[in-house]
């Protein structure tokens, strides 16, 4: 919608082709449905948070910083708010308020939507001519001088991005790389986790380990799911595994030291000291996850407090400052966030998104081989994105005339 909107600024006619019944379906649903539209950083910041191909982004970035997309939507009608880890939403928190806002610029300046699924992008002399499509049944043609593939990757097939621009750009020549699920839920080896279904735990720190270095590790909240673990934390961390398997350490009570946290278990078992050790962890654990700690720990659950030794103390402490977990994968990438993976940034300019090797071809948003952690930098990279290829676009075609 943004690289219609700003091709059409930039003069050129345009035709937006949406396989959906209407526009937006899965921007409407992004951020929990309250759109997480930008993060309120810095374009450095904004890169950092870039996992794959930062650098490809840079002129992109710069062109429409996070500064610029807030501006656009409050300009146009859009209150926004910055949140915790600088997360910008509509104040009514309400995506749809952002697609209407776009559909809106859409129908006004005379873009016309027509409903249709590409099946070809037409290529004469190595140049853009059109594209085929099929709309209600019928196959049908559409002359164009520019396009722009903005269809994009894998993730939440049911909104459109099935992975279906992939196949147009292969076909045109561009190399793929593998797409994967990235801000995605984990896969644990181990089976506990999934006793421990739908159990939240917050202020906990994730980190995660490959072959002894850390790929991860970060603060906040987590959840146990039916096949391993999920949440906030995880999904950021996901996007940073590149081959399994790996380790996961929970630490449940980060702001205590391993030596502190020592002496808090012995102030608790001085104050349960007539008790079994299964039933001295109660300030210390949610309830669920005390069976499955005791057994870690290795300490017998009828076991008296008052015969628990030092060693074994200290050893609970080190095990409650890093619950191992193996992770031995992801879930499907239908079930990610955003895909990482697409189009070989090698086979496109950064500084107008256009195809190195189709004239009048140009690419925006998730089918390029770019992906960020979570916080609004992944749509920050589809509006500038969107907006460079929009406007390059429609210079490609001033410069023809």
């Amino acid at each position: 919608m943004l690289a219609a909107v700003s091709a059409r600024a930039a003069g050129a006619e345009v035709t937006l082709l949406e396989k959906n019944p209407y526009l937006g379906k899965k921007l409407n649903i992004t951020g929990k449905g309250r759109c997480n539209v930008t993060n309120n950083c810095t374009v450095p910041e904004y890169l950092e948070n870039v996992i794959r191909n930062p650098k490809f982004l840079m002129k992109a970035a710069y062109r429409f910083t996070p500064a610029d997309v807030m501006g656009f939507f409050e300009s146009a009608g859009v209150p926004l708010k910055t949140e915790r880890g600088r997360r910008v939403f509509p104040q009514s928190d309400r995506a749809r308020d952002v697609t209407d806002c776009l559909a809106k610029m859409i129908y006004e300046r005379g873009i016309r939507v027509q409903r249709g699924c590409v099946t070809e992008i037409l290529v004469t002399d190595g140049e853009v001519c059109g594209v085929k499509y099929s709309s209600d049944g019928e196959r049908r043609r559409l002359e164009a001088a520019s396009v722009i593939i903005c269809t994009g990757g894998m993730s939440y097939p049911a909104t459109g991005s099935d992975g279906s621009g992939y196949a147009l750009a292969r076909k045109l020549g561009h190399t793929i790389v593998t797409p994967r699920g990235s801000l995605v839920p984990l896969v644990t080896k181990e089976k506990w986790p999934g006793e421990l279904t739908g159990l939240s735990l917050k202020n906990v720190n994730l980190t995660l380990e490959n072959g002894g270095k850390t790929l991860f590790s970060e603060q906040g909240e987590m959840l146990f799911t039916h096949f391993g673990i999920s949440g906030p934390l995880v999904l950021s961390g996901s996007a940073l595994i590149d081959s399994f398997p790996c380790e996961a350490f929970i630490d449940m009570k980060p702001a205590l030291t391993e030596e502190t946290l020592d002496e808090r278990i012995r102030s608790d078992f001085e104050r349960f000291i007539n008790k079994h050790f299964i039933n001295s962890l109660d300030d210390l654990l949610p309830k669920a996850m005390i069976p499955h700690v005791a057994r870690l720990s290795g300490i017998a659950p009828q076991k008296p407090v008052n015969s628990v030794t030092r060693a074994e103390r200290r050893a609970l402490a080190a095990l409650l400052k890093a619950i191992p977990l193996t992770v031995t994968g992801t879930r499907p990438v239908e079930e990610a966030i955003v895909t990482a993976g697409g189009v070989n940034v090698k086979e496109i300019d950064p500084s107008t998104m256009r195809s190195k090797l189709v004239r009048g071809l140009f690419f925006a948003g998730e089918i390029i081989d770019v992906d960020c952690r979570t916080g609004g930098y992944n749509l920050q990279t589809a509006f500038c994105t969107g907006r460079l290829a929009g406007e390059s676009a429609a210079d490609a075609i001033q410069k023809k005339l």
